[in-house]
């Protein structure tokens, strides 16, 4: 497949994923950046709402970028599939995420199988190379009717 086959179809798929989450989850304030082979790069607007009582950007909105970085990923790979859900979601916080800087979440599935979906995910303050969390996590992916 020629290079610019290869980026047309992803941006493709780019393009159709973020129309379904807006179309499902109008909430969340988030920005497709990239897909790609297995993987999928997010970034989530911080905004008063996601911080927490020191000026950190709160556990749940790592916990969502994380979840949400997963499901692009598998989307990505596997197409559209409403109910793949999680199954599993551990994270570690790494370090205080800057309250004034968007966070970036990149994810890399380590596994695609017919049943499940496992992936790691780093989340970065934008434009910072020390990452802030690390997550791992698995979706099933309902079997095909």
């Amino acid at each position: 497949m020629s290079d610019e086959l290869l980026e047309s179809e992803l941006s493709n798929k780019k393009s159709e994923i973020a129309e379904f989450l807006k179309k499902e989850f109008p909430q969340a304030p988030i920005e497709i950046l990239a897909v790609g082979d297995k993987t999928a790069t997010v970034r989530y607007a911080v905004s008063f709402d996601s911080l927490r009582p020191g000026g950190s950007v709160s556990g749940p909105v790592l916990m969502t970028l994380s979840d949400t970085a997963l499901y692009v990923a598998i989307l990505a790979t596997i197409g559209i599939v409403p109910m793949a859900v999680t199954t599993s979601l551990n994270i570690n916080f790494l370090r205080m995420p800057k309250a004034d800087r968007h966070l970036i979440a990149e994810c890399k599935m380590l596994k695609v199988g017919k049943a499940l979906a496992i992936g790691e995910v780093f989340i970065y303050s934008e434009g910072l190379d020390d990452p802030v969390a690390h997550a791992t996590g698995t979706y099933s992916i309902p079997p095909k009717r």
